[in-house]
């Protein structure tokens, strides 16, 4: 999708930073390391000869970072089998009629780190392939010299997928063996120290990354400056996760109201059951944020597409209530009048997001990109004529699309693994979403730093009066 293989000059700093020998020359490179082997050969038959033992070097008593990471790998699959037999053998040791309501009250405390997990594990493949086709993503999302690389996040991304599970696997067995209270205390540790790690004030735990993302969050939540586009891009990032906020909604009610590892929460009127007014809520915030972001845009640029954007958001809002609007309504009127409302408004929704990202987002212009790779054009450049990329992320995002109205509609929620695996794909549409969408960005500064290069080299008007008096003197 973006550009070709990257070279890399021998003395890069990245190079010597992953431990590799820079080459200085091609020429003579055999002699010089038979030089080096014939006189460290020499120095130590000189050394036994006189009685002195050789040091080693350090690096040659390391192990190769290879099988560094063989072992991590071997130790992550060994915790997570471990983990896998623990909770199993402890939802086993429970009853079969409490056995289904557990595994639900459990899979909502823990399913929505899972899923923050997978996204972050999904970010650092958006910024390795970034790093790998030498596209500026510092540059694009305005970020400082000390921003995260694939690699460290990559390691948080590690570090959450070993400590959720264990907390989840921890809640199962304590519960399962009576201690109760020592079970509904994990979700709450967990979640604690999720927000101690985000706010924590000190310069650990990539303190200048998390300010930037605390202060992105607090730029959505209030747009009274300009929008960037870091702004909206995790704006757009948090409406795809409006599924996990309104778990996290549920989760954090019931820890408020000592409700963890109970079962009294089951009903649907409860303060924290599933009719609750504050799920639809929840779930319509990150649309609202991206609607007045839209209108701030407006304001700023006049650009008319920032009113059609936020028509876009704004269709979210019906499936939503709609949606909600069956547990509060009689069963006839909903099936006559309230559902056909519904069915259209979902159906608005998602042709009108399909078309945005394809046209808007992508600025696929139609699908006209597709088929027009023999004229010459950027995204030709980009592509090296792989149009099956776009095929495929078209009809996905088409499919995922339709799917993505089943987990804004709190009335389909029966069956909490098929919501789960619906989130998911909902994620894994705006992890392909974001490889178009700074591509896009990308040509867009391409093509106005172009702009402005040609603009500089045409003379302005005093400057071709200068010529001329220069010329007719002459």
């Amino acid at each position: 999708m973006f550009g070709g293989p990257v070279t890399v000059p021998s003395n890069s700093p990245h190079l010597r930073k992953s431990g590799s020998r820079p080459v200085f020359s091609d020429l003579g490179t055999g002699e010089l390391e038979n030089g080096v082997e014939e006189g460290f050969l020499h120095s130590i038959e000189a050394n036994d000869m006189k009685g002195v033992s050789t040091p080693v070097s350090t690096a040659a008593i390391m192990p190769s970072p290879i099988l560094l990471w063989r072992f991590k790998v071997l130790l992550l699959f060994v915790w997570g089998f471990c983990c896998c037999k623990i909770g199993w053998a402890s939802v086993m040791r429970m009853g079969a009629d409490l056995r289904d309501l557990f595994l639900y009250e459990a899979f909502l405390y823990y399913n929505p780190l899972l899923l923050v997990t997978m996204m972050v594990w999904l970010w650092g493949i958006n910024l390795w392939f970034f790093s790998q086709a030498n596209v500026n993503y510092a540059k694009i999302f305005d970020l400082d010299q000390n921003h995260l690389t694939h690699r460290e996040i990559w390691k948080c991304a590690t570090w959450m997928t070993i400590i959720v599970p264990t907390s989840m696997t921890a809640y199962l067995y304590l519960y399962s063996h009576g201690e109760v209270s020592l079970a509904a205390s994990q979700p709450v540790f967990l979640y604690c120290g999720v927000a101690m790690v985000l706010i924590f004030p000190f310069d650990i735990f990539y303190l200048s990354s998390r300010y930037y993302l605390l202060r992105t969050l607090w730029r959505i939540l209030l747009p009274l400056q300009a929008i960037s586009f870091s702004d909206f891009f995790l704006a757009d990032i948090l409406t795809s996760m409006a599924k996990v906020f309104s778990d996290l909604e549920r989760s954090v009610c019931r820890m408020v109201h000592r409700q963890v590892a109970t079962i009294a929460w089951f009903e649907a009127d409860s303060v924290c059951g599933s009719h609750s007014v504050a799920i639809p809520v929840i779930l319509v915030l990150p649309y609202l944020f991206r609607f007045f972001q839209c209108l701030r845009q407006y304001k700023d640029t006049g650009e008319k597409t920032a009113v059609l954007n936020a028509l876009k958001y704004s269709t979210a809002v019906p499936v939503i209530f709609l949606s909600a609007l069956k547990y509060h309504v009689f069963p006839d009127r909903w099936t006559s009048f309230y559902r056909p409302l519904w069915l259209l408004s979902s159906v608005l929704n998602s042709l009108y997001s399909f078309y945005w990202d394809v046209t808007r987002d992508w600025d696929l212009s139609g699908f006209t990109r597709i088929f027009k790779f023999n004229k010459p054009h950027l995204c030709s450049n980009l592509l090296h004529g792989r149009k099956w990329v776009y095929f495929w992320v078209i009809g996905s995002n088409l499919v995922m699309r339709c799917t993505w109205t089943y987990k804004l509609s709190a009335h389909l929620r029966h069956n909490y693994l098929t919501v789960f695996g619906i989130t998911a794909l909902e994620i894994f549409r705006r992890f392909q979403w974001i490889f178009f969408r700074v591509e896009n960005e990308l040509n867009k500064m391409n093509s106005k730093s172009n702009i402005q290069l040609s603009m500089n080299d045409i003379p302005n008007e005093e400057e071709k009066k200068l010529l001329d008096s220069s010329v007719h003197s002459v």
